[in-house]
């Protein structure tokens, strides 16, 4: 029996899988293409959600300087600096399995419009193509999130018109944006990726197999965490 409120069924709603993910966060960049494969092997659709992180709440910041090397200014302890440094280090190591490229960011990123254009994604069908060209450019450090005309091309550039787009990122977009993140931190999500799967919430990509044996059914013992691994097809 699930340990967790009832308000996590609520908040997933008619979705099979809701998934909570943030353009910013390293953990949630090299889990979408395990999260793919598993939903694919199950025949679920992903319902994505945009979850703006507040970052230096909890870890924080930071800027480098023009050089991409120096840092300019900080505002952490060095404790949060250790922690930082071990996240990126962990991320870059799953990363480099399958060939991504993850490079630290040059400082912590407002990511609500990234999360805005997800979800004109989202509305006309191209949420996976979005995400396949955002990503990878964001953490190339090729992609500049908190400007409009960037976000536009990037749609653009996954076939999607952004014809409109930012009149309404500036307005129901926003709003809807801002729903979301408020009524997901409410239920208790705080981090990306967060998994929500029968009335159960999960943060982070090592839950993977358990979210499977959720959506299959609960068939056999209950699996350790990361004992199993999902395939990155491309």
């Amino acid at each position: 029996m699930s340990h967790f409120p009832p308000e996590f069924a609520r908040l997933r709603g008619d979705a099979r899988l809701a998934v909570y993910v943030d353009l910013k966060s390293p953990y949630a960049f090299i889990a979408v293409r395990p999260t793919r494969a598993m939903a694919r092997a199950r025949g679920v659709a992903i319902d994505w959600r945009p979850f703006t992180l507040d970052i230096p709440s909890y870890i924080g910041s930071a800027k480098l300087a023009s050089d991409g090397k120096r840092v300019e200014s900080a505002q952490r302890t060095p404790q949060q600096w250790t922690g930082v440094r071990y996240a990126y280090r962990d991320a870059r190591r799953y990363a480099q399995l399958t060939e991504k490229v993850l490079r630290g960011t040059v400082k912590i990123w407002d990511s609500t419009g990234a999360g805005v254009a997800m979800l004109w994604a989202k509305a006309r069908g191209g949420f996976d193509a979005f995400l396949d060209v955002a990503y990878p450019a964001f953490w190339r450090r090729e992609l500049d999130v908190e400007d409009p005309a960037v976000l536009e091309r990037a749609l653009a550039e996954a076939g999607i018109d952004a014809t409109g787009f930012r009149e309404w990122a500036e307005g129901p977009g926003r709003d809807e944006l801002d729903r979301i993140n408020r009524e997901a931190f409410s239920a208790g999500i705080y981090g990306v990726p967060t998994y929500l799967v029968e009335d159960e919430m999960w943060f982070g990509r090592e839950h993977l197999p358990r979210v499977d044996w959720l959506l299959g059914g609960r068939r056999g013992p209950a699996p350790d965490v990361a004992n199993r691994s999902f395939g990155e097809p491309a």
